[in-house]
């Protein structure tokens, strides 16, 4: 298989004043060609500042980022100054920030934030940029696009300020979409809108996205493999069919078990919604076994003295997990 990105031992720190935060521990991954891979997890997780480290915007310091490699198209973005990653940005890779409303500069029309990326990257002059914006916000779906090249971001709606800045990540034709949260803010109706606006243009440029969301509802529509994070550390990757039919980590169950689904209604009357108990135990805490065994229901005792890695448990399949299940899996990496 093709692959556009390869990341390998990804670990990300920031120092507080309460300790060194592990945001991100060992992540590994890789990406192909026109694939949509759905990075999932509750907030805090590690999926945004997994994202944030592909591009090079985290600030050092106070953060720190080492990997054994971010290679994206046969080039090890690790070994880039700022100036090489700027050149990337926005032209290469994209992302679709979370919350539009805050992302897009308010005292600047969406004409010049969409014209902009068209001015730095591929040198238009100014009226072709702003004629190409407009042909893009088009594109998104966005009606009277040219009238509103002069309006500014709160003269929008959350929906259309979401395609705004679809449109911003969009213009340079990008091989890679990082779409992080991208319907977070959004009513169902518009949700929907934006997610079949993103697939058809993914089609249309042959793009790869990595979408991050805690909706698993969106990883299911969107995304052909998944990969499952807790606590700065991936606890389980497959393709979607596979998590979804039989997840193994007992943190994808319980996340899986607490979606709600139409028509579940027990005796007439509507059930509870299941519920992982506990809380993510803080990213400055030390744990030397499973992050996730406070909260598990199947702890025993050397989950709380070893930590595991990510173990292969089938075909294209992994899981940090020390259940007994597939006593055939074999240790791969992490």
């Amino acid at each position: 298989m093709d692959m556009l990105l390869e990341i390998d031992n990804l670990s990300v720190q920031f120092h507080t004043p309460e300790g060194v935060a592990r945001a991100v521990n060992a992540v590994s991954f890789d990406l192909a060609r026109r694939e949509t891979l759905g990075l999932v997890g509750e907030s805090g997780c590690g999926k945004s500042v997994t994202s944030l480290s592909i591009l090079g915007l985290i600030p050092s310091p106070p953060g720190k980022t080492t990997a054994d490699g971010i290679v994206f198209e046969g080039r090890n973005l690790m070994t880039l100054d700022a100036e090489g990653h700027r050149r990337i940005r926005g032209r290469e890779i994209s992302m679709i920030f979370q919350e539009p409303m805050t992302s897009l500069n308010p005292v600047l029309p969406i004409g010049r934030q969409v014209a902009e990326p068209l001015m730095v990257h591929r040198g238009l002059p100014k009226k072709a940029a702003y004629d190409e914006a407009a042909l893009w916000l088009e594109n998104v779906k966005i009606p009277a696009a040219r009238e509103r090249l002069n309006d500014y971001p709160h003269q929008l709606s959350g929906g259309m300020r979401q395609r705004v800045m679809i449109a911003m990540a969009m213009v340079c034709r990008p091989k890679l979409l990082i779409a992080d949260e991208p319907t977070t803010a959004l009513d169902v109706t518009i949700q929907a809108q934006i997610l079949s606006l993103m697939d058809g243009l993914k089609e249309e440029l042959g793009m790869s996205v990595l979408l991050i969301t805690h909706d698993l509802g969106v990883v299911a529509q969107m995304a052909s493999r998944v990969i499952v994070m807790y606590a700065g550390e991936v606890v389980e990757e497959g393709k979607v069919v596979d998590i979804f039919d039989r997840a193994f980590h007992p943190y994808t169950r319980g996340l899986l078990k607490s979606m709600p689904r139409l028509g579940d209604r027990g005796g007439g009357r509507a059930e509870r919604l299941n519920e992982i108990t506990g809380t993510v135990p803080p990213l400055t805490q030390v744990i030397h076994g499973c992050k996730f065994a406070d909260r598990c229901p199947h702890t025993f005792t050397l989950c709380r003295e070893k930590h595991p890695g990510l173990f292969a448990i089938g075909d294209a399949r992994y899981a940090r997990c020390w259940l007994k299940d597939y006593p055939e899996r074999r240790k791969t990496h992490g």
